[in-house]
């Protein structure tokens, strides 16, 4: 058995991930860590985990989580770099479900979440916990950085093509669409449902910090500059993202069906749909990316639609898929569930 920490149990990405590790066949789960709410069963804040787990939040404990052999770190952004160096030096591998060690600049990472990075010699190391990128890398990581809802969304979806420098890198369009879950579980205004209900919006428009993260991506397999246009939307629904990307193709007469097709040949988790057009309910609950990719007539302009749950693939599921390759797990244990329906 796996022995796992949990650092910050108490939003709906730590409830995501304990519902799916609660069901988990290789995993016992030590620990489960909230200051706010240490000494409280778990189930009496999340009822529906009672009977599936029977432990109480405690107090983050070094030697309690040092003693696991791999601790998740469900938490803000700038949380999980002040802890990781000692994990690492106890022998803990490490899964960061935030943006510490997503970004490889320090100096980046400084300008978009607006604090200096208290381990910047451990960026290099950190290896991009996307599976369909990685997965090689990953088997061997002691840290994890997994990948952000948009960008998990964003880059499966404009892979092939910017693998195969089938588009043109300096043209790169994507619209996306998230439920309110992406924002976290917390008392804001802007999220309440009056205020999100009936309503659909576009927001940081002059930028959002998933975007050096998607472009970092892109511009590792494109192997040049890439000039992306990224610009999410809040819309009135609880789970899930649709990306609709557009590129502009170097040869329109190119099979992208075909592109798509072999690049993805394998993967449990990327369902490739031809013709189809991929809806976000269809992966609500499941660990999946569906895909679509079509043209509109001549003009070489290539439509990818990809959807994801963004507290699982996006976000719990995604990290449960890089600790099942990081512990020579079948790598789709415990993710075997199917969408929910209606």
């Amino acid at each position: 058995m796996i022995e796992v920490g949990i650092v910050g149990g108490t939003g709906y990405t730590g409830a995501e991930l304990l519902r799916i590790l609660a069901r988990h066949p290789g995993v016992k789960i030590q620990a489960i860590t909230s200051r706010s709410e240490a000494g409280q069963p778990v189930a009496e804040m999340f009822p529906h985990l009672r009977g599936s787990l029977d432990l109480c939040f405690s107090e983050p404990d070094k030697a309690e989580l040092g003693d696991c052999d791999l601790v998740f770190f469900a938490t803000p952004n700038g949380t999980a770099m002040q802890s990781t160096p000692a994990l690492l030096a106890s022998g803990v591998r490490v899964i960061d479900l935030a943006a510490d060690f997503r970004l490889k600049d320090p100096a980046v990472w400084e300008r978009w979440y607006g604090m200096p990075h208290q381990c910047p010699a451990l960026l290099e190391e950190a290896v991009y916990g996307l599976p369909e990128l990685n997965r090689e890398a990953i088997r061997d990581a002691r840290l994890i950085a997994n990948p952000g809802c948009y960008p998990t969304a964003v880059t499966l979806g404009f892979l092939p093509l910017v693998e195969a420098g089938a588009v043109d890198p300096s043209w790169l369009i994507a619209d996306a669409k998230s439920g309110v879950s992406g924002a976290g579980r917390k008392a804001t205004t802007g999220l309440l449902m009056a205020e999100v209900g009936e309503s659909f919006k576009a927001y940081s428009v002059a930028g959002h910090r998933h975007a050096p993260e998607i472009t970092q991506n892109l511009k590792h397999f494109a192997g040049v500059d890439v000039g992306l246009t990224f610009v999410p939307h809040l819309v009135p629904m609880i789970r899930g993202i649709e990306a609709t990307l557009y590129g502009r193709l170097v040869d329109a007469s190119l099979d992208i069906q075909g592109l798509y097709r072999d690049r993805y040949a394998g993967e449990v988790f990327v369902d490739l749909m031809p013709g189809g057009h991929p809806d976000t309910r269809s992966v609500r609950g499941a660990n999946l990316c569906r895909i679509a990719v079509s043209q509109q007539g001549q003009d070489g302009v290539v439509v990818v639609q990809s959807v994801i749950d963004n507290l699982v693939k996006g976000a719990a599921g995604q990290a449960v898929q890089n600790m099942n390759l990081m512990f020579a797990l079948p790598e789709s244990a415990g993710l075997e569930s199917i969408a929910l329906l209606p």
